[in-house]
């Protein structure tokens, strides 16, 4: 099979590596890629916002499937663009992945079927939102942009005047642009959180898996909000009976709401969770793998990888086994100085071999100079992943690694996975 891989993150390198160990492959195109996935397969110059660009490569390269990794072509329709045009794609619909292209479409589904999530009321208007924030105890309120913001757009105001300076930045200033045009303030529910993913093809739900990242830029949960810049898995708290109780209560509740809102889900759904005193509640829905989570994930997969994307395309998910195993892993991002500000790029990265002797190197923000040079072009530039029979074994595989890659500028947390040792 000739697969197409849309993205060109860590996600997407931790993807191709898991399809190249398919037999059903035979040839992986990445669309636009990185370093690590130029490794893999071929590398093609379309960026993933371009959809016809991506249609296009389909078309003249006769791709078998393609794979979305990023969740704005979702949201953008390309599902419905490729199956006009007769080519197979895994990923939703427009339709299914407003799931996580509105927060406040997500909210009222899960309002309407009794998903438990946390109290919320949506604003276009700042003054109106404020009225209603002061209404309410300081600090208890959430601030979510409507729309994607690349993992960036929720904020936890912890006074008045912070919570003023979101809502505002949001609603007046286009902090996070069209994203930001409506927003969400919800009640700050509190509890460990996990992000737990499951394919599924309309009411058919997979074996669902378990992963913590960690979103802060310094140790402690300290810092600016990021992309994410660590994982691991499974979770020191992950029980049979928790995931039994949020596969009851959320996933299987969440596929069938999907199917009579018109709105049928088709591929891998991201539950970002909050495990309170009541039990599990959402915090909001992804339509895509997470990264960083998906670095950590793809180990613990035992089964083919694209034999699943076909189970999902094909309609035939209750009849394809999907085994995760218990070996646990820890991913260490690391990234450019500055991150997620401002920042260079173009430094060279020394110590990639030696790294891979400890753990899977995941490339992100990389690239490939013509003299064969492998620099940063990126805020969140690689990583490793490190595995064992325990979380710690796995940490210290993860660091070791880390340890050995070299670039200027180079910044990482130190503590990762540390609270499930």
């Amino acid at each position: 099979m000739r697969v197409l891989l849309i993205g060109s993150g860590g996600r997407e390198h931790a993807v191709a590596w898991k399809l190249v160990q398919s037999q059903k492959i035979t040839k992986l195109i990445i669309a636009p890629g990185n370093a690590g996935t130029a490794e893999l397969g071929e590398n093609v110059p379309v960026k993933t916002e371009d959809l016809d660009g991506l249609l296009a490569i389909a078309k003249t390269r006769s791709i078998d499937l393609t794979i979305v990794g990023p969740e704005q072509p979702l949201i953008d329709g390309i599902a419905e663009l490729f199956e006009r045009h007769g080519l197979r794609i895994f990923g939703p619909s427009k339709n299914a992945a407003r799931i996580e292209g509105s927060k406040i479409w997500s909210n009222d589904l899960m309002s309407k079927y009794g998903i438990p999530t946390a109290d919320s009321v949506a604003f276009s208007d700042s003054t109106k939102a404020m009225e209603y924030a002061l209404a309410r105890p300081e600090g208890s309120l959430v601030v979510k942009a409507d729309g994607p913001a690349a993992g960036k757009g929720v904020l936890l105001p912890d006074t008045y005047e912070e919570l003023e300076i979101a809502v505002v930045g949001m609603l007046d200033g286009a902090s996070f642009g069209k994203s930001s045009s409506r927003l969400l303030l919800a009640e700050r529910m509190s509890g460990p959180e996990v992000s737990v993913f499951a394919f599924l093809d309309g009411e058919t739900v997979s074996k669902e898996i378990a992963a913590c990242d960690y979103k802060r830029i310094g140790e402690g949960d300290t810092g600016l909000n990021t992309g994410g810049v660590g994982a691991y898995s499974p979770p020191e708290f992950w029980t049979s009976e928790l995931a039994a109780r949020i596969r009851a209560e959320i996933l299987e509740p969440t596929a069938r709401a999907l199917v009579a809102e018109d709105s049928a889900y088709s591929g891998i759904l991201y539950a970002g969770l909050m495990i309170t005193s009541t039990g599990p509640r959402v915090i909001e829905f992804n339509c895509r793998l997470g990264d960083p989570e998906c670095q950590v994930l793809m180990p613990k997969l035992k089964n083919d990888f694209l034999e699943i994307c076909l189970a999902v395309v094909e309609g035939r998910l209750a009849q394809q086994k999907v085994i995760w195993s218990d070996l646990a892993c820890t991913f260490v991002v690391m990234t450019s100085d500055g991150y997620p500000g401002n920042y260079e790029t173009g430094a060279e990265i020394t110590g990639i071999r030696k790294a891979s002797e400890h753990g899977l190197v995941v490339h992100a923000g990389t690239s490939i100079q013509s003299d064969g040079t492998l620099i940063t072009d990126g805020g969140r530039v690689l990583g490793v992943v490190g595995s064992g029979e325990t979380i710690r074994d796995s940490l210290i595989a993860a660091y070791a690694g880390v340890g050995k890659i070299g670039f200027k500028g180079a910044r990482y947390r130190r503590d990762i996975a540390e609270r499930a040792v």
